[in-house]
């Protein structure tokens, strides 16, 4: 683990301005935790979006628990629903586990579907 400097965010920022950030945030929402009616990106579960500028995607995303029983499938389901979208060449997905998934991760309309809010 690295050393966290102070001030720094505890997860790296995503390429949010590149022309491809929407439609892949949009495609990270097809994709379904199996045991909760809420897609991974509104979980909170997907940290990290990098799109370079050769359009390869980079993705970190974490799981709500280190024994989800799909944690080994989840990245490959995830890579394959980016994978279609125009212009996307190459896709990558690592799990980390730092910082942890939290409930506050969750996008209000998560928290409404599943009776949080």
């Amino acid at each position: 683990m690295q050393e966290q400097l102070e001030g720094a965010p505890l997860i790296k920022p995503s390429s949010t301005e590149h022309p491809l950030y929407d439609t892949v945030v949009e495609a990270c929402r097809t994709v379904y935790d199996p045991e909760i009616p809420v897609n991974i990106y509104d979980l909170g579960l997907v940290y990290t979006i990098e799109i370079t500028a050769e359009n390869e995607v980079e993705v970190t995303m974490t799981l709500t628990a280190p024994g989800c029983p799909v944690a080994g499938e989840m990245p490959g389901w995830l890579a394959d629903a980016i994978l279609p979208v125009a212009g996307v060449k190459t896709v990558n997905v690592e799990i980390t586990w730092d910082p942890p998934w939290g409930m506050e991760m969750m996008s209000d309309e998560a928290r409404l579907e599943l009776g949080f809010m």
